[in-house]
């Protein structure tokens, strides 16, 4: 589905002229709506990315997110070694365990015993704190999730257009059919916002089972644990 087709679907299933100018809009709006809810509600493999653009300084615990994105979810943080290592395919990834700043403000309150970090915290939108305090000025790479460009006449097609039309234009049509009756006497009207609301959800139980597949998160055998090092007999 491309943004003209979205259009014109949305055209006729709101009965609309083809020339509305208040219709033409709202677009950006049911747009917008349709695709913040959908992101935000789902775990799509298509909106994670990996950027390895910021290096921590030596004896600084702030680590500042990628300026270059707005990773919206942090999924993982890796200090990549050796130091001065920019490629992390080139060194080795040492993912920085999750935690809280309240924990880390006490364990590791100043610069002193600076090392290899092992854990990180979010500060504020913008700036992760880790500890220990970084001893060089390692390399990081974070691996999160952005928001795609919206769909428009500019840019035609996106993931959800191409691969989840259904549940976009099941989110859109909410939208619109509660702009339609400004949002007041849709629940009294079975056929409009809450009969699509009712199929947005069963489209979105079938896109999250589909999203599992494609991590591996059901339906597929985990490998056996390694061996156990084995321990040289005296």
């Amino acid at each position: 589905m491309t943004y003209s087709d979205y259009v014109a679907i949305l055209q006729k299933l709101l009965t609309v002229p083809t020339i509305d100018n208040v219709f033409l809009s709202v677009i950006p709006r049911i747009i917008d709506y349709a695709e913040q809810r959908i992101y935000r509600e789902g775990q799509f493999l298509a909106t994670v990315v990996t950027d390895s653009t910021v290096a921590l300084a030596a004896s600084s615990r702030i680590l500042p997110l990628p300026s270059d994105l707005r990773l919206y979810v942090v999924d993982d943080v890796n200090v990549i070694t050796p130091v001065g290592t920019t490629n992390p395919d080139l060194g080795v990834r040492n993912t920085l365990t999750p935690t809280t700043k309240e924990w880390l403000n006490q364990v590791w309150n100043s610069a002193a015993g600076a090392a290899l970090p092992q854990y990180v915290a979010r500060l504020n939108d913008q700036t992760m704190i880790v500890g220990p305090w970084p001893d060089q000025a390692y390399q990081i790479e974070f691996v999160g999730t952005i928001r795609p460009t919206p769909l428009s006449a500019a840019n035609p097609t996106t993931f959800l257009s191409l691969y989840l039309p259904d549940l976009f234009v099941a989110a859109s049509m909410i939208f619109g059919t509660g702009c339609q009756r400004d949002f007041g006497a849709q629940s009294d009207d079975p056929q409009a916002a809450v009969s699509w609301e009712r199929v947005y959800g069963e489209l979105f139980a079938s896109s999250n089972m589909e999203e599992a597949k494609k991590r591996w998160s059901i339906g597929a055998a985990m490998p056996p644990p390694p061996p156990a090092p084995q321990t040289a007999v005296q």
